[in-house]
């Protein structure tokens, strides 16, 4: 069976967002891949906050990506647990399905630190990245610039950290996430939020 154009999507996902599936999508066409994987992190390297427990941040992926047959959810970092480095989720892809092309989706601000990453080289040599270019970041430096591939991104001026500050004001998030995410934030009181069961 012949292989397929992979892309990875990793992130705290916390919640995941209306942004998220608009870089999954242009990602799938711009790059002509067959599949996005979203993996959401178990314990992320550089963020000092607590985030959301592994298993609510994955049910809300799932329901955010169920009715689109090309996008799927990996809970390959939630079961290895500990700091999720990148290097250690390519690796397992590359050796679980050998035949397929991987490709790692990143923010553009991203692309110039690539220098710093933990085992850059061995990432490079199993991957090609995606830059999602949000406006105003530089390109990666000469070493890697043939392994980065840049995306053009529609503005979306929302982030994670915006709708879990805007549940612990009571203020609505329905056109940020998926209905199917507003629901599960509001029933399970996530990020403080004051009601238990959303209401139209």
């Amino acid at each position: 069976m012949p292989g397929k154009k992979i892309g990875l999507f990793g992130g705290t996902f916390d919640p995941p967002h209306f942004g998220h599936m608009l870089i999954a999508q242009e990602a799938l066409h711009e790059c002509k891949l067959d599949e996005i994987w979203f993996i959401p992190v178990s314990t992320p390297p550089h963020k000092e906050r607590d985030v959301t427990p592994g298993y609510a941040r994955l049910e809300m992926l799932v329901r955010a990506i169920e009715d689109e047959p090309k996008f799927y959810v990996s809970d390959a970092e939630l079961k290895r647990s500990g700091r999720s480095y990148t290097v250690d989720t390519v690796k397992h892809f590359a050796e679980t399905y050998p035949s397929h092309e991987f490709f790692f989706i990143i923010g553009g601000d991203m692309i110039e630190s690539l220098g710093e990453w933990k085992d850059i080289e061995t990432i490079l040599s199993l991957v090609t990245f995606i830059g999602v270019d949000r406006g105003g970041h530089t390109d990666a430096s000469p070493h890697y610039k043939d392994r980065v591939q840049h995306l053009d991104l529609i503005q979306v001026d929302f982030s994670s950290t915006k709708i879990r500050e805007r549940v612990q004001e009571s203020k609505p998030i329905r056109y940020m996430v998926p209905d199917k995410v507003d629901t599960y934030i509001q029933e399970g009181g996530l990020y403080g939020s004051k009601t238990s069961v959303r209401t139209r």
